[in-house]
This record gives structure tokens, C-alpha cells and sequence, in this order.
């Protein structure tokens, strides 16, 4: 399995910074938001957990979290929509965006035009999610033979060393199972979510190139309606410095 590409050390390294002044929060909720629409139970809606789990992470108040699941409650409030759009970009890379809005006319030009300006467009439905799978990703501190057998063992598909910690994948049915019993075993979680994993990556070996990428891939995660982006890209080392 190729993994997560650079692009999502870089996007983490950028969640935290925007964690930092509370930019993150409206991705939150609406992340928030959408799951709860099926419950308002995080110890029976898992997907409600996950949500909670990332806000507190970005240490969003407790009084925000609350506000996104009350949103749900709230019948005379304007439903949101998850959609995703498909795209390629410089070099030919393809990216997955996934939006949680409550205004498909105002969220899809901003994201037309953030392709539109960085060198890519916009692909017709279904022209680049095939080349991506659906998967679960935990990311896990802790690495090692011993910790790699231990996430097999617990039902994971894939573990990758990365910097000390692990990536751990699994199917997307499994995601709830792994990830409690890896917490049941004494390791500590510091991402769990579902995903789109490319089949293949596209190695970026020109500097012009990436520069063009990430600058594309920065207009759209500004976009506060984008909930998250997939990518098949990996850069090669050195190009981002």
C-alpha cells in the first residue's frame, strides 16, 4: 500500500498551526455536525467520536462542540451537505476534496477557482475517485517489530514506520475495532479517521512543480468549507525547502 503522502505530514504540521488560532474550528464543527446526524451519542454513533476526539485534540472548547451538535437538533437550522469533488493538478496529480457546507453556491466556485488559479480543474464525477481506495488511518505513537505484530494482531492491514510513530490502516469496517483495541492495549491514538488512500502515488521530482502543488493544495484546505483533501502525490525530498 503507498501510504499517505507528504502532503499529509504537511497538512498535519498546518492543522496544528491552525489549531493554534482557532482558524480550524469551522472544519471542526462541520465535521462535528455531520456525524452527529446519525445520533447524538458519541458511545453509539462512532463516527461522532472520531469528530470529538480530533476537536479536543485542537483543543476546541467544549461550548463549541456542543454548539455543532445542537446545529443538528436544531430543525429551523440550514442543513449541510457532504460533497465531494474530484480534481487534477499540476503535474497531473489527482485530488479528492471532501466539503461539508450548508451552500453548494458559494462553496463550489471557491473551489473551482482554487483550481482554476493553481493550475488545475475540476474532473467530472468519478473521473479520479477510482484511482483512490476507502480505508481506515490511526496514527499511533509507537513503532517497532513488536508494536507492527501487536496492530496485525488487533486486525490492521497495513503499519508503516514514520518517525517514531505508525501509521496503521484497515478497512474501512474495521476502523472502530483496530483503534479500541489498540487503546485497550496501552497505545496512545493520536489520529483515527477514514480515508482515501491512493492505489498508486506520483513522485514530484521538479521544484516548479511541487511549488505549484502545494500552492493549489493550501488554496483549498484555506477553503472553510473543505473538510479534507486526498491526494496521490508524493514530493521528493529537499523540494519544499
Amino acid at each position: 500500500m503507498s501510504g499517505h503522502s507528504k502532503w499529509s505530514t504537511i497538512k498535519r504540521e498546518k492543522g496544528a498551526k491552525d489549531a493554534a488560532r482557532g482558524a480550524v474550528f469551522t472544519k471542526l464543527g462541520n465535521a462535528i455536525a455531520i456525524a452527529a446526524r446519525s445520533g447524538f451519542d458519541p458511545e453509539t454513533n462512532f463516527a461522532l467520536r472520531l469528530a470529538i476526539d480530533k476537536a479536543k485534540a485542537s483543543n476546541m472548547p467544549h461550548a463549541n462542540i456542543q454548539r455543532a451538535i445542537d446545529r443538528i437538533k436544531d430543525k429551523g437550522a440550514a442543513e449541510l451537505q457532504e460533497v465531494m469533488y474530484e480534481g487534477y493538478g499540476p503535474g497531473g496529480v489527482a485530488i479528492l476534496v471532501e466539503v461539508a457546507t450548508d451552500n453548494l453556491n458559494r462553496t463550489y466556485p471557491e473551489v473551482r477557482l482554487a483550481f482554476s488559479k493553481h493550475g488545475g480543474n475540476i474532473a467530472e464525477k468519478g473521473a479520479v475517485a477510482f484511482q483512490f481506495t476507502r480505508k481506515g488511518y490511526i496514527r499511533v505513537k509507537a513503532s517497532g517489530d513488536d508494536f507492527m505484530l501487536e496492530a496485525l494482531d488487533a486486525g490492521a492491514e497495513d503499519v508503516q514506520d514514520d518517525a517514531g510513530e505508525s501509521d496503521v490502516y484497515t478497512t474501512d469496517t474495521e476502523l472502530a475495532r483496530v483503534r479500541d483495541g489498540l487503546k485497550a492495549r496501552g497505545y496512545e491514538i493520536t489520529e483515527a479517521e477514514l480515508t482515501y488512500v491512493p492505489n498508486t502515488t506520483i513522485e514530484i521530482t521538479d521544484r516548479d512543480t511541487a511549488g505549484k502543488i502545494m500552492r493549489l493544495m493550501d488554496a483549498l484546505e484555506d477553503c472553510d468549507d473543505v473538510a479534507n483533501t486526498h491526494v496521490n502525490f508524493d514530493i521528493a525530498e529537499g523540494l519544499l525547502e
